[in-house]
Formats: C-alpha cells, sequence, structure tokens
C-alpha cells in the first residue's frame, strides 16, 4: 500500500494567534476546505481548523465586499451582489469546478492559498483587484500575495473586493466540463483601462494590461484580434496532459478575443 495523508494531531484553533503559532512549525497545515490536501502524499503534525474562529461570513459595506477566508466557494457562486457587481463572471468561474458538493467544502481561503496553477478563483479574483488580509503580514494586493515564496507561514483570514464600477467577462476551455482548465481568461475594464488575467498556463495566472493601447479607441472586431494576439505573444504558456504550450496559445487568442468581444457587448 503506498503512502497516504497521515495526521498526527487535530487542533480547533480558538484564535488566530493561536492558529499562527502552530503553522509556524513547517510540518505542521492549516486544513482549509481539506478537498486538496488530503489527495497529498504526506505526514503532517499538527491539522489547524479555522471553523471556530468566524471566518465563514460575506460582510458588505458601501465600498467593498470583506470574505472570510472559509467561505465556501458555493456561497460565492450562489451570491446575488458578486452577481451583480461580476455580471454573472462569479458564478461562470467557479460553476465548472468539481461538482456541488466540492464547492459546498472548497473554501475560498484555501482556493488562493494554495496559488493553484489550474485555479478559475485566482484569475478571476486578480482581474476583480482583490486583496488578502494575513493575520501576521496584514493587507496586500492579491497580486503581491500570489507573488509570495510558498514557503510563507502565516494566516490567510479574509479577502476584500472593492465595489467599483467594474465590467468584467471570465472565460475557461475544459477538455471535458468538470475538469481542471486548459486556460483560463479573466479581462476586466473600468474608466477606459483593460487588466487581462490568464491563468492555466498551467503555472499560476499573470496580470496583463493594454500597454500598447490597443483597445484605447474602443473594442471593435479588428482591435479584439490586436489585444489577444498581443497577450498570447507574451504570455508564457508551457505544456501537461491537458495541452501543450502551441496549443494554450491558440486556445488564449481565441479566449481573450471572445473576452474583448463580450465587454464591448456589455458596454
Amino acid at each position: 500500500m503506498g503512502k497516504v495523508l497521515s495526521i498526527n494531531q487535530y487542533v480547533r484553533a480558538q484564535s488566530l494567534d493561536e492558529a499562527y503559532a502552530l503553522c509556524q512549525k513547517k510540518n505542521n497545515v492549516v486544513l482549509g476546505g481539506m478537498l486538496w490536501l488530503k489527495m497529498h502524499k504526506r505526514q503532517v503534525g499538527t491539522a489547524i481548523d479555522l471553523c471556530d474562529l468566524g471566518l465563514d461570513k460575506i460582510e458588505e459595506t458601501e465600498t467593498e465586499y470583506r470574505i472570510g477566508a472559509m467561505v465556501p466557494l458555493r456561497a460565492l457562486e450562489l451570491h446575488e451582489g458578486f452577481a451583480k457587481l461580476t455580471q454573472g463572471a462569479m458564478e461562470e468561474a467557479v460553476k465548472h469546478i468539481v461538482g456541488v458538493q466540492f464547492r459546498n467544502c472548497a473554501t475560498l481561503g484555501g482556493s488562493l492559498w494554495g496559488r493553484f496553477g489550474f485555479s478559475d478563483v485566482l484569475t478571476l479574483f486578480l482581474a476583480l483587484d482583490a486583496r488578502v488580509v494575513l493575520h501576521h503580514a496584514g493587507e496586500m494586493p492579491l497580486a503581491d500575495f500570489a507573488a509570495l515564496p510558498r514557503t510563507t507561514r502565516d494566516i490567510l483570514t479574509e479577502v476584500i473586493v472593492p465595489k467599483t464600477a467594474r465590467r468584467v467577462v471570465y472565460l475557461s476551455q475544459r477538455n471535458i466540463s468538470t475538469d481542471f482548465p486548459v486556460l483560463t481568461v479573466a479581462l476586466a475594464a473600468q474608466d477606459g483601462k483593460y487588466t487581462c488575467v490568464v491563468g492555466a498556463r498551467p503555472m499560476p495566472a499573470v496580470v496583463f494590461t493594454d500597454e500598447k493601447g490597443i483597445l484605447a479607441q474602443g473594442i471593435t472586431e479588428d482591435s479584439a484580434r490586436a489585444f489577444a494576439e498581443d497577450i498570447a505573444s507574451r504570455a508564457v504558456l508551457g505544456g501537461n496532459m491537458r495541452g501543450s504550450a502551441d496549443y494554450r496559445r491558440e486556445i488564449c487568442k481565441v479566449l481573450v478575443r471572445r473576452a474583448a468581444m463580450a465587454l464591448a457587448k456589455e458596454g
């Protein structure tokens, strides 16, 4: 019998300070929804459960949403406020992730903390200009957090999404509906500026801007195609069992062009 996940001790942390102190040991781990962790072959010293810390709430103010790290993806999928804020992109980004039962357990914090190359969630939240709050390091842009070393030992407590007049489109290509994506694209427009995020490269998602001003005079079939060609030429893409780098580059051109035209239709 091969190696499986082994947990020596389970602790339901009663404070963030306790959880932070526990996670400083290399072989201790925060559980999150424990959906990806359970597939690892490793020995965990102490499994840290955050379920008693009140991190499973979505709070709304006049200017932002604050989403606790333990909020399940299904809650985001069904949230009317996010559906309106993202013009349906939130639901589109998560509805293909395995199945409803999985999304009822998978947490936002776990999805972002892993910075997985296949993450639909990371792709979209980067386009939403989200910020994360870490218990020790404090608040920072999600893009800065995504660039931190994976050896960082901290507790992600919440994610902040500003309520701005941003239009956003999310698209992905999958070989089958519930498989990991071959490529993901989120395109956002605000105040005449465009942000394009490309994920499942198969490396973690990266952010691009319209540096050449290709869309500055408006989105047309020609400018959308030129913008897509530009993004595809700048993106570092790789190959894996789901597709080659060349295939991903062609998919990138298609998805970015389609996203741009969808934004033009919304506008």
